[in-house]
């Protein structure tokens, strides 16, 4: 396994047992590994050391958590992640400069600034219209090529154009294009949310960037329309109609589907997929 891999699997390990106990020994245990050389490797790649990094997910994904749940207490959402009461509240505001309490009560109910362009403000829509685009639908596992980048969500649209021009050889008529994203860019600060690039690819496939993402129950929301809206669309499904629609996220990654991809309107025909 080669050093960007095994940082790969390690992060795909912490944001899968956020709700446990996590260190760098256990890290290093799972992955067979000296602590020392480990957490060299994971600042090296990722800008941040095991331990910072643990923790700010625990705090942005409670904060996710939060955001999902409002009818749970701050109590609750806390011991999920590990923390007491008090040692929770000093946490996420040492980490966001706000406590928890504060947080919930600040989350936007109808319109929101879009953190790439703080200028910009977009108004979500009712609950009933985003139901008029939203199927349960059950998804299949993906046998996917990927790469992982980690900065803003604003680069993603490059990002994709370079990963299509260098697996151009491995499209075919059956290729399925799959965006996994693990931040919610309201939350995570900018140049540290998290996505995968993918490509569904055959079992034989001899490359080392291969994985299988997971399919199951989803919400998914019909999209047709340009990339610089989507963002618009998800605060929406998750500030207006997840709380109200009775249904819980289950995995900490949300995916995007890929049908249409017009290179010169930068528009798209997709499905935002969200597991529940």
């Amino acid at each position: 396994m080669d050093r960007k891999e095994l940082v790969n699997q390690s992060i795909d390990y912490i944001m899968q047992h956020l709700d446990k106990d996590l260190s760098l020994d256990i890290l290093a245990s799972e992955f067979y590994i000296s602590k020392f050389h480990f957490s060299r490797i994971f600042k090296e790649e990722t800008g941040e050391s095991v331990y910072a990094f643990i923790k700010r997910c625990k705090v942005d994904q409670s904060a996710v958590d939060i955001k999902l749940n409002p009818a749970k207490t701050i109590t609750d959402i806390g011991l999920d992640y590990g923390y007491s009461s008090s040692n929770y509240s000093s946490v996420f505001k040492k980490h966001r400069n706000i406590s928890p309490t504060m947080f919930k009560q600040s989350i936007p109910a109808n319109s929101m600034t879009v953190p790439f362009t703080p200028e910009r403000v977009v108004n979500f829509k009712t609950a009933d219209e985003y139901s008029a685009r939203i199927d349960i639908q059950e998804l299949n596992n993906f046998f996917v090529i990927y790469e992982r980048f980690i900065g803003s969500y604003e680069d993603i649209e490059e990002n994709w154009y370079q990963f299509l021009d260098r697996y151009n050889i491995y499209l075919n008529e059956n290729t399925v294009l799959v965006e996994r994203f693990y931040n919610d860019p309201a939350i995570t600060n900018l140049s540290q949310c998290i996505c995968d690039i993918c490509m569904t690819a055959d079992r034989n496939c001899n490359l080392n960037n291969v994985t299988e993402i997971k399919g199951g129950k989803c919400i998914v929301y019909h999209y047709d329309g340009k990339i610089e809206d989507i963002y618009e669309i998800l605060q929406g499904i998750f500030s207006v109609w997840m709380p109200q629609s009775g249904y819980k996220m289950t995995q900490r990654y949300g995916l995007n589907i890929y049908h249409g991809i017009d290179r010169k309107s930068h528009r798209v025909v997709m499905d935002l997929c969200i597991p529940i």
